[in-house]
Order: C-alpha cells, then structure tokens, then sequence
C-alpha cells in the first residue's frame, strides 16, 4: 500500500480516530483482513461475520506489528472508526487507485477460466512492469478492493479478476479500479441459478466492457456469441481473441499431448510464434489466448507472449493440479470449483491424459442452478457414465440426479453398473434412446457437450458408488486403486473435494 499517515485514513473513510491512535502514525504495510497475516505497519479491517467478529482480534493484530485497526466500534486498540468497515476499505481502495496515474488497470471475467487467465496475464505484465495481481480467486467486494491496496507507488499494473453474483456487481467493482483494458473470457451456465439464464448473466459479464473508457481496450472472444455481442455495448477498441479465422490473436495448428497439455501457434498481427503450455487441459488455449491478447495491446512482442505463456505453470491451488504418486497413480486435483463447461473440460482433460489407463472420477452435484439443477445435474452424471470409468463417486446429500444420469449412461452403453452406497438401486432417470430427454426431446446431457464415450479402454463394468462426505469418497477409492490409475476430482467449492486428492496423494508429490 501507499504510505498514509492515520489522518489522512481517517479523512479518506470519513472516519474518526479512537483509542489514543496516534494521527501521525503511517501505514505501510498490507491492508488485511485477517488478523494471522499482520505484518508491522499493517492496517487490520474488522469485519463482522456469520461466526467470527474481526473486533474480538484487534488487540492480538496490533500486538502483531499493526499500526492501527479499521473498526466499526470502539475497540481495545488503536482505531479508525467508521459506519461500515468493507465500504470503508471500498473507500480506501478507491482513493489509492486514483493515486496511482501511470498504473493500468486490467480488469478480467467470465463464467470459467477467470483464475488461470488472470495468472497469466500477470506473468506477462511482470516483464514490463511492478504488477498487483489478485490473489487466487478474491474477486468479491471484499477481495478486490484488498487487492487494490496492495498497490505500491511504484505499481504498474493491476490485474483484478472480476466475479459477479448479481447486476451490478461488476459496475461496483470498476468504480473502485476504473479498468482500460477489459477482457471478457466466457458466458457459462456458473451461477445460473442465481442470474436466471445465460442472457442474464451476459448482461451482468458485460458491464466491465460498459466501463471501460473510448481510449481503452475491449478483449472479446470471438468464438463465444454472447462475448461478442458485448462490442456494441462499449466504445472502446475492440481486439478479439479465440480460434475464429478473423481473430486479431488467434491459435492455429492445435494439438493436444498424451499428458492432455496443448500446444499451438499463437498468431497476431504482428508475427506468430510457437506455444507448448505446461497447463492441463485444452481449454488452456483459450485461457492464454486472452492473456495473450490483452499482453498485446500492451506492447509485448510475440515472442515474449509465448515464452511466458510456455514457461507458465498453475500459480492457484487446485485447480488442474496433476501429480503423479511413486507408484504411477495420477491425481488430477480441479476441486477448487464447477459448473457444467468446467466439468465438460475437466472430463476432456481426464480423457486425454488417461489414454488405456484405468480411470476413476469423484465428483459431486452441482449448485446454483437453479430450475435446471436436476437435469443438468443428471447431464454431469451421464458425461460421467459415458467416460469410460472403472470408477465414479458421486459424495453428497443432493447425489440423486448425479447418479441416476451416470446408470442411464453405463445401461444405455451397453454395460450393467454395478452400484453401491445409500442410493443404490433401481434406475429412475430418463428413459428412451441413448441422447433423448424424458419427452424425446435433446438430454440435459446436452448442456455438457457430447458423450466423451469411453476413451482408451472400456472397462467391464463401471461401478457407480455414493459417498456421503469426502472422507469416505477418499478412503474407499484408495482401495481400488492400481499402480498407473488416474483420478480426477472435481466438484463445486462447498463439498470440499480437495480432501479427497489430499488423502490420495497423502504427501506423495512428484
């Protein structure tokens, strides 16, 4: 953070000093949340939660090396009191932002991809300047303005990840780092259930390209509709991205290894150069091509883009983390999130990484998605069912829809599942023809894709299994499991699905 003296905090939040805080006192270090992560010359925020009250640790922060505490009541400390402690970090992040005049500020969304782009992105802006990237994925109203405040007067690029969970959301966050480039990833179905349809959540994408100013940089992917509707709600310059001939950066000549690893030409106006990513997945292309893209617009040759971008390893935690155990099993960890593209990607990346190899998936159902979450919960089940599984683990109370599309798949397949755990049992989900919903119509399974069908090998009988927690997900796969095995585990923040890698891989990382 910039240096400022107490008052001149005080002044800013509309606040008043407490607790014999001194005035001329100077904050230094980082603005936190946490009172664990206090370094001397820190500013502590005391947030009042659903179960932990900040207040209760403002004597400990201070004792840590904090310079004062930002409070919303008197506090056995050194304090700025204000009304409401997050809008007056808000506050604060704004008047730092604006005091920074040569920093460029990126902001980055979409429904998938946002964590790994953002990374990125940051890589390639440290080789042309001091970046502040947000940290894993602290894109709300508290994260981004923490972010924010971690900027240095010798600060030359933000690179601020954008989440949205409402309208509106994304106009709150560009008034506290008014962006000049803006790159818009993807329209998904994450959160569907919250905006109420994918128009919705477009709408809602959209506002960061409705913020940039006319000097600025829109980044669109081309090959996204929805994305690329948005260049009429903005008048800025609009540079796309994506695998479209008419894409200003594209990739060209794409292949995948057998570690599911892309490889491309990245083509610009300017030159072509060759990428070979240590990222899993092919969806990766996509995440560098944004990168790539806005890195142009700020002047990076090509062949630095993809130097950078072919050196890059995953900087956040599980999320398409592949380890192998001394013994040949093969972990994919991309617990940290989901949503149906995610997952569709995810089994991808499984199927080309497993090649004849066994393969077994742990999974959990879906949320927020509102009216459609059993089908497209039955969706994940029968793209599941279809992958060629030795194994699948469904963990969680809400599992039904999740298991009853991955036995329609297995039957449909032409194999007979043998099913295990509290809801084992007669089919009950859709009937008809492999591909056809109740009413004949197309299957939810439709929202992810088609079928990967079953890849290298085809096992005799794919045994569909429920867990109640991870716990148990972990401790009965970890029985099944052979020397040159793979795993994938993947499934939505809540169910905590990282448990089950960590047991799996029990420290064992090559």
């Amino acid at each position: 953070m910039i240096p400022l003296p107490l008052a001149r905090i005080a002044e800013i939040t509309s606040g008043a000093l407490a607790g014999m805080a001194d005035p001329r006192a100077v904050v230094r270090g980082p603005v936190v949340t946490d009172s664990r992560a206090v370094e001397p010359g820190s500013l502590f925020v005391a947030i009042k939660g659903e179960r932990v009250d900040g207040h209760d640790f403002a004597a400990q922060a201070v004792a840590a090396g904090a310079v004062a505490v930002l409070a919303s009541r008197p506090v056995d400390a050194p304090a700025v009191i204000v009304g409401d402690t997050v809008a007056a970090m808000t506050v604060l992040a704004t008047a730092v932002c604006a005091a920074l005049p040569a920093a460029t500020v990126i902001g980055l969304t979409g429904s998938a991809g946002k964590t790994t782009t953002k990374d990125l992105l940051a890589r390639l802006t440290a080789r042309i300047g001091p970046t502040v990237a947000t940290s894993g994925s602290f894109n709300n109203e508290i994260g981004h303005p923490l972010t924010v405040l971690k900027s240095g007067e010798d600060t030359r690029y933000l690179v601020l990840e954008l989440g949205a969970r409402s309208a509106g959301h994304i106009t709150h966050l560009t008034r506290v780092a008014p962006p000049r480039i803006g790159v818009v990833l993807n329209v998904g179905t994450a959160h569907l259930g919250v905006f109420g349809g994918k128009e919705e959540i477009a709408r809602a994408k959209g506002e960061l390209v409705e913020a940039l100013p006319a000097e600025g940089v829109a980044v669109l992917n081309a090959d996204d509709p929805l994305v690329a509707a948005m260049a009429a709600r903005t008048g800025a310059r609009v540079t796309w991205y994506g695998r479209a001939e008419g894409a200003t950066v594209r990739a060209e000549n794409v292949t995948v290894d057998e570690r599911g690893r892309a490889s491309f030409t990245l083509r610009t106006p300017s030159g072509a150069a060759p990428v070979v990513l240590r990222l899993y997945g092919e969806h990766a292309v996509e995440n560098a091509l944004a990168a790539a893209a806005a890195a142009y617009e700020l002047g990076l040759p090509v062949a630095t883009i993809a130097e950078e971008l072919s050196e890059a390893e995953p900087r956040s935690r599980w999320r398409m983390e592949v380890t192998d155990r001394a013994d040949g099993v093969t972990v994919i960890n991309d617990a940290y999130n989901a949503n149906p593209d995610s997952m569709r990607a995810a089994f991808g990346t499984l199927d080309a990484l497993a090649g004849d190899r066994r393969r077994f998936a742990v999974v959990a159902a879906l949320r927020e998605l509102g009216d459609e979450s059993a089908a497209l919960n039955e969706g994940l089940g029968r793209l599941a069912g279809g992958a060629g599984l030795t194994g699948l683990f469904v963990v969680g109370p809400d599992a039904d829809p999740v298991l009853a599309g991955a036995r329609a798949a297995v039957r449909d397949a032409g194999r007979v599942p043998a099913v295990s755990g509290a809801h084992a049992g007669p089919h009950h989900g859709t009937g008809g023809p492999p591909g056809a919903g109740p009413d004949g119509g197309p299957s939810p399974v439709a929202a992810f894709g088609e079928d990967l069908g079953a890849g290298g090998g085809v096992p005799a009988a794919t045994r569909v299994s429920h867990a109640a927690d991870a716990a148990q997900a972990g401790a009965e796969l970890a029985a099944m499991l052979a020397p040159g095995d793979v795993v994938l585990v993947k499934g939505p923040r809540a169910a905590g699905l990282e448990r089950v890698a960590a047991a799996l891989l029990g420290g064992d990382r090559r």
